[in-house]
């Protein structure tokens, strides 16, 4: 499914932004889109956790039913 997919790159996307403010204490979003408190840097963390919540629903999906599907 596309949502999953692109649910997972920006849950990756959030994750490597994460692990740069912890080692590095740089935050690539705010420094690419003005800053962390600017709308669109505000509109990618909202949708980084949005994809979090739907990447939730991966881990109680019945893979394997869908597999057999297809």
């Amino acid at each position: 499914m596309i949502m999953d997919k692109i649910a997972l790159v920006l849950a990756i996307i959030g994750g490597l932004n994460w692990g740069s403010i912890g080692i590095f204490g740089f935050d690539i979003v705010a420094f690419l889109f003005g800053g962390s408190s600017s709308a669109i840097s505000r509109v990618i963390y909202t949708l980084v956790g949005l994809a979090a919540i739907w990447c939730i629903s991966l881990l109680f999906r019945d893979t394997a039913a869908a597999d057999e599907r297809a």
